[in-house]
């Protein structure tokens, strides 16, 4: 199981006084599952969290105030997992396209494989309500991937933070739309994917 895979349900006992935060973490790992079943932050409720984990509902308000509290911990985890991820995933190469590459490609990978939790981490009203800095990590791992591009001569010189905005909004774009109208006739993400990277980035093809 790869790290941007929410731990399933597992037999728990009674968790012994002064293990508090394993409970938190229970608590998390629930909630991580249901969102990303659900794909909606405002259809989870604290009393299914509970009974997911075993516990009572008064337990899950010792951790978290409400549920907007619980939700942003864990797409906190989740977006940190997946930071971990791309990380793996660049690793594999020295190139910088290929890095950046990897990159983009591991976040339609991880949409893929929890559709729900991408709505609720980008596209919940949440976003609205409280603020979510963690998810500036990945928009600054992204600019540096894009500026190491233009610095080996591997794409032209630019302003790098606009470069890669423009293409997460690309790629975001792209999932976004995968996710809310799947039944389109939609080409493989992998090729258009790589076609950003050649007209957004000006990477060569022949990098690929």
């Amino acid at each position: 199981m790869d790290s941007t895979t929410p731990a399933r349900r597992v037999a728990r006992g009674r968790n012994p006084r002064g293990q508090g935060e394993r409970l938190r973490e229970d608590i998390i790992s629930a909630a991580l599952r249901m969102l990303d079943e659900l794909g909606d932050d405002q259809a989870l409720s604290l009393r299914a969290v509970a009974r997911e984990v075993g516990i009572a509902a008064t337990s899950v308000y010792i951790h978290f105030e409400d549920r907007d509290a619980l939700v942003l911990a864990a797409l906190q985890r989740f977006h940190q997992d997946l930071v971990q991820a791309v990380d793996r995933a660049e690793s594999t190469s020295t190139d910088p396209v290929a890095k950046l590459r990897a990159r983009i490609h591991l976040l339609g990978v991880w949409v893929r494989r929890h559709p729900g939790l991408y709505k609720v981490l980008h596209e919940s009203t949440l976003n609205q309500r409280r603020a979510m800095d963690f998810k500036q990590e990945l928009t600054e791992r992204t600019t540096a991937a894009v500026q190491q591009c233009m610095d080996a001569g591997l794409a032209p010189a630019d302003d790098a933070a606009m470069v890669a905005l423009d293409l997460r909004a690309a790629v975001h774009g792209a999932v976004s739309m995968r996710v809310n109208q799947p039944d389109l006739p939609w080409p493989p993400l992998e090729e258009q994917l790589d076609r950003f990277l050649i007209k957004l980035v000006a990477v060569p093809p022949t990098a690929f």
